[in-house]
Order: structure tokens, then sequence, then C-alpha cells
């Protein structure tokens, strides 16, 4: 990508996260109706207005579409340049007033998530960067973490993973373990270098963890899926095996925790 598409890119992505957040101004979070789609996920009337304005604000000619709350259009796989949003991560923390959601917004290029946006309304966080320029938390210049252990590490954990136990096994190691919504909120903040670890242990989608895998990386973090492979994204199915995101100089005692664990699981 040249440096004027990079900036031009960027400026996009930075006016559709305005605008997102002039629609989420609206609602309360906290007082808003939500209905359930197949699988039990929240869906509000937020989340198809932001849908639109992102929308309006990202397509050009030429460049393909995949949304959390847009009906697949599979010319999509036929594009190099695709925008991957989920226009409210974290529904259920918005529908319950907790300020853990935000707007997510990636490029993809060829398969790689080069260049993200993420706004947390409640919190009033902007966190935007590309793998060309690096990455800003509102406004100031950024960093992945450089701690070099995960003793005493800040990881944060998926706040309904906890809830059904599946973190418990962690709770005995060297790291603090914080829950909290929103993979897309918790990538965005390890890109700013606010905690050390994130990681999913379910499956997550493209629009999940698109633009918080763009602004780790653009960090100069690590980025992996769970079973071990490079993310690449504009599958036709969108769906991954989950994420690992961390500062660089946890990676290998990262994946190292994670494997212990796979086999004790495989174990028992």
């Amino acid at each position: 990508m040249d440096h004027h598409s990079n900036s031009e890119t960027l400026q996009r992505i930075y006016d559709a996260l305005e605008a997102a957040r002039q629609v989420l101004s609206r609602f309360t979070p906290g007082a808003i109706a939500a209905e359930y789609k197949v699988g039990h996920d929240p869906v509000t009337e937020a989340d198809r207005e932001v849908d639109a304005v992102l929308r309006k604000n990202l397509l050009r000619e030429g460049e393909g579409w995949l949304s959390e709350e847009s009906v697949d259009d599979y010319t999509r796989l036929e594009k190099s340049r695709v925008w991957v949003v989920d226009p409210l991560d974290g529904t259920r923390e918005f529908v319950a007033g907790i300020p853990e959601f935000c707007v997510s917004v990636a490029m993809v290029d060829n398969g790689r998530a080069i260049a993200g946006g993420i706004c947390n309304p409640a919190t009033n966080e902007l966190i935007i960067g590309s793998v060309e320029s690096g990455v800003t938390y509102n406004g100031q210049p950024v960093r992945a973490s450089q701690k070099t252990t995960l003793r005493g590490a800040l990881v944060l954990a998926s706040r309904s993973e906890v809830k059904r136990g599946e973190w418990e096994w962690f709770k005995s190691g060297p790291a603090e373990i914080r829950a909290m919504g929103s993979v897309a909120y918790k990538l965005g903040l390890v890109a700013a270098g606010k905690a050390d670890v994130t990681f999913t242990l379910t499956p997550k989608h493209e629009w999940d963890v698109a633009a918080g895998a763009a602004l780790v990386l653009s960090a100069g973090g690590y980025v992996q899926t769970l079973g071990n492979t490079e993310l690449r994204c504009n599958n036709r199915n969108p769906l991954l095996s989950g994420l690992i995101a961390c500062g660089p100089l946890l990676r290998n005692e990262l994946v190292s925790l994670l494997d212990s664990r796979r086999s004790e699981v495989s174990r028992s």
C-alpha cells in the first residue's frame, strides 16, 4: 500500500468511526431493546444503523465488504481490498450498560489485515493505525507491551468464557487474568500497550478480530490463530479457530502455556 493510499485509508477509517460515534450517541447503553439472533447473540437497532453508516463512509468501487450485520456478498472473494467490520462488538455489554463495547473496522489487503480502527464511545477511546504508520491511542503514538515474561502480565479474558469456567486452568498461572467484554476492544488495548496479552479459547469470526489484529501487528505485537497458523482474512467461511495476541517478547511463553493446557484438556 503506497503512502498516499495508506493515509487515505486511515482517514476513511477515522471518518467512519466518528460517524459511528455520532449514531451511537443517540442510544443509551443499558436502556436499549435487543432482539436475539440464532445462537442467542443479541442485535440492536444501533448495530444496524452503525453498519449502514460504516458502509457509506468506507466502501468504494472495487472493494469488498464483510460485516457481521450485512448479508454476506461472496463477490468479496474476488476483491483484493476488503473491509471487515463489526458495527458493535460487545453488544451484550452495550445492552447491559457495561462500557466494554466498540466499533471495529479493518482493511484487509490480499488476506492480510493491514489497517484498523477501534472506537469505544463509552470510554472515549480511539485506537487507529496501519502496518505502515504504526498505531495511535487518542492521537498519541503507542506500541505493544515490551514485557518479557508472563509473570505479573495483564491478560484480558473473555467475560463469557470466564463465566463458563473455561479460564479456571489459567487462574493459578503467573499472569493476572481480567475478564472483559468485546474481543475487538481487548485486542485494541493490547495494541495500545494497556494490557500484555489477550486470547480466545473459542472460535471467533473475522469481523470480531480483524481490526484488533491489524492494530496489534501495526503496534509491533504478535498475532496468530488458536490453531497455530497465521491470521488470513476474507475466507469464504469467516469463522476462525480463535486468536492469540501479545507483546512480541511474550510469544514463546504464551504459545507453550496454551500448548500445555491443550494437551492437559485432551488427556482429561
